[in-house]
């Protein structure tokens, strides 16, 4: 544009950028309000850090930015999830920011069954992979329990429908406890009602079931939906109490329905299915006590009949009797003999033993002794004698016989010393013929170590090291030398070689 050119005249209001999005704003949130957009969660990015939700809602076309505030989360009884095609409840505004829009949350609920049963299926798929739904894990329901706990609403017709069973067909004590069986929170309950029948103890003052049925009526879907959260399955699932599901009508199944150990079509038939009939049972029992007596009269009539035909194949009494009284007649007859015998048998038997008695009796013994004692007592003095007469003659033979042996004594100790000094005298010569003395006399010189210890070569001796040189005269010390030249051997002394040959022995240098 040139210098002389003037920009274009016109009447539009000049606004800043901040102007111009705060106008934004206050027209879309004027405009719309409150909408409900149906889309597909994408982006999911939650809870932050700071509690808050950011996604984003697509459909084929188009695309909006959504946040749910930390406090509405928690409150939020459905929670997305990623790829869920949900309707979102909320507040259109912008972000200045970034000169975009964006949705501000505050419900989100599945977009038709569709959705809901595919998030249920996919619940149930993972807590069938932990082995929730597995048979081997469920319990018996008792036949006839003491307490039944029924966990429902208590204003509902189901509690009164359970409790009028009851009473018609076994009257049992019953314990309710007080639940939302529907709508936010109702899971929550549901979950610590199951908690809490379990946590009472055995014998105390609220007795402890043996059973628990969790009961609702029919409903759609989105109203049994409680029962299908996470926290109501693991709660059943951990029940030490073995536990009735009564959901809805029989067509209604949850994922309670799965885990719990009885499934009920209704709760007017888990009432039937935890209590029998008590009319029934009475007439089975009547039933069985007449069988009983049947049974009893009939075995009585079998046992008589049996006796009756016992008693007539026996014999008389005087029959069985007969004969053990001939046998008894007759040991009676031989018995007198036998004891006249034995008697007889005794006499003479005690004639012998008599006789011998006398033999051995204490004066004839003493007298046998006594002689037998004067006989040795003549033996004593006729021996007596003849020893003195031996005594005196081999005293004389003794003393006749160790004079002699002391003159031949003496003799043969001086031949046995004198052969003893003889043989010591030529064993020491010949000792000292060995001598090493001898040789160190001939001009030889015995060389040790400082431990005394003989040296027989010279490679074995470390230069420095302190020598101990044995003459015949004597010894004297000596340190070897460094290993230098050898000095040359000095010439025999002459006076040396006149004393070998005076001695007539060859020298050893």
């Amino acid at each position: 544009m040139s210098a002389n050119e003037q920009a274009p005249a016109t009447n539009a209001p000049e606004l800043s950028v901040s102007e111009l999005s705060g106008a934004l704003k206050r027209t879309i949130e004027d405009r719309f309000g409150f909408v409900r957009v149906r889309g597909e969660v994408s982006g999911w990015r939650g809870p932050h850090s700071s509690g808050h939700c950011y996604f984003s809602l697509k459909d084929a076309s188009a695309r909006i930015d959504a946040v749910i505030w930390k406090g509405v989360y928690g409150r939020m009884r459905f929670k997305p999830q990623e790829g869920l095609e949900v309707i979102a409840t909320g507040k259109i505004t912008t972000f200045p920011g970034k000169s975009a829009y964006q949705i501000i949350v505050e419900s989100v609920e599945p977009a038709g069954v569709g959705a809901l049963m595919a998030l249920l299926e996919e619940r149930r798929r993972k807590l069938a992979a932990e082995g929730l739904f597995d048979a081997a894990r469920k319990q018996l329901i008792p036949y006839l329990p003491d307490v039944i706990g029924v966990i429902t609403s208590p204003t509902g017709a189901v509690i009164r429908d359970i409790l009028h069973r009851i009473a018609d067909r076994f009257p049992r004590r019953v314990i309710v406890w007080p639940v939302r069986v529907q709508g936010e929170g109702s899971a929550a309950e549901v979950a610590r009602a199951i908690e809490g029948f379990n946590a009472l103890p055995e014998g105390g003052k609220i007795p402890r079931p043996s059973v628990l049925i969790v009961a609702r009526g029919g409903g759609s879907i989105e109203d049994l939906w409680g029962f299908n959260e996470e926290e109501v399955v693991r709660a059943a699932a951990e029940s030490d109490i073995p536990l009735v599901s009564a959901i809805g009508h029989e067509t209604d199944w949850t994922l309670l329905d799965h885990v719990a150990d009885l499934r009920a079509p209704t709760p007017t038939g888990a009432a039937e299915m935890c209590v029998p009939v008590r009319a029934d049972l009475m007439s089975g029992l009547a039933d069985l006590a007449r069988r009983h007596a049947g049974a009893m009269r009939r075995l009585l009539d079998r046992r008589r009949s049996e006796l009756r035909a016992a008693s007539r194949s026996l014999p008389a009494g005087e029959a069985l009797l007969g004969q053990p009284r001939q046998r008894l007649d007759r040991a009676g007859e031989r018995l007198a003999g036998r004891v006249r015998a034995a008697m007889a048998e005794q006499r003479l038997r005690l004639g012998r033993a008599a006789q011998t008695l006398e033999k051995h009796s204490p004066r004839a013994e003493y007298a046998r002794l006594r002689e037998k004692l004067g006989n040795l007592g003549q033996r004593l003095q006729a021996g007596l004698a003849a020893r003195a007469r031996l005594a005196a003659r081999d005293h004389h033979t003794s003393a006749m016989r160790l004079g002699e042996l002391h003159r031949r004594l003496q003799p043969a100790l001086d031949r046995a010393n004198h052969r003893r000094a003889e043989r010591l005298q030529a064993l020491g010569q010949l000792l000292a013929s060995y001598s090493y003395r001898n040789v160190l006399a001939r001009g030889f010189a015995l060389v040790r170590d400082g431990d005394g210890a003989p040296i027989r070569a010279a490679a074995s001796i470390a230069p420095g090291a302190l020598l101990s040189i044995e003459f015949a005269d004597g010894r004297r010390q000596a340190i070897a030398d460094g290993g230098g030249t050898p000095r040359p051997a000095q010439p025999a002394r002459p006076r040396v070689a006149r004393q070998a040959k005076e001695s007539g022995q060859g020298s050893l240098f």
